[in-house]
């Protein structure tokens, strides 16, 4: 009996981890140490697959869960500065409205939910506007923080980005 159930165990973990590493977009984390705070930015990773993106795959003036999947989770260890705003450390959810000549970017404080579907307004902490630039084509979704605090997401042939400093 105790062997049936090592065995079903370790089935059922097997399993687990072979439909993890079969996702259509893995989960990815990058991190940095920016001013001695910790930020790490976990995301669903799509890929382009020779869609339309932005305005189609990815709808003009909707909420967004800025990548696949689950919602994308920024976690600072401390209170960082976005602009002229002051975000306190925690784990957030981070949601854009993409926009031909601007983006929205929102730090919500659900950050453990699926997707942008049980999105609520307000439980936001912060929003602010950027303007997107075109890059060379990216086949992946791509957030990454650079060592000065710089947070550049892009896809496609756009990215936006914003800089994070120490509060």
């Amino acid at each position: 009996m105790r062997r049936i159930l090592t065995l079903s165990l370790a089935f059922i973990f097997s399993l687990s981890a072979f439909a993890q590493e079969k996702r259509a977009s893995p989960k990815v984390e990058t991190s940095n140490t920016i001013e001695g705070v910790s930020i790490s930015i976990t995301y669903g990773q799509p890929s382009k697959k020779d869609r339309a993106i932005f305005g189609e795959l990815v709808p003009y003036n909707k909420v967004w869960r800025t990548g696949a999947n689950e919602a994308t989770v920024l976690e600072i260890s401390a209170p960082v500065k976005i602009g002229d705003q002051v975000l306190e450390a925690g784990k957030y959810a981070l949601f854009t409205i993409p926009s031909e000549d601007k983006w929205t970017v929102i730090i919500n404080s659900v950050w453990n939910q699926w997707g942008h579907y049980n999105y609520d307004e307000s439980k936001d902490i912060m929003r602010f506007e950027l303007e997107p630039y075109q890059v060379d084509t990216s086949e992946k979704f791509t957030i990454s923080i650079q060592d000065n605090g710089e947070v550049e997401m892009k896809w496609d042939e756009t990215a936006v980005s914003f800089k994070l400093s120490k509060a």
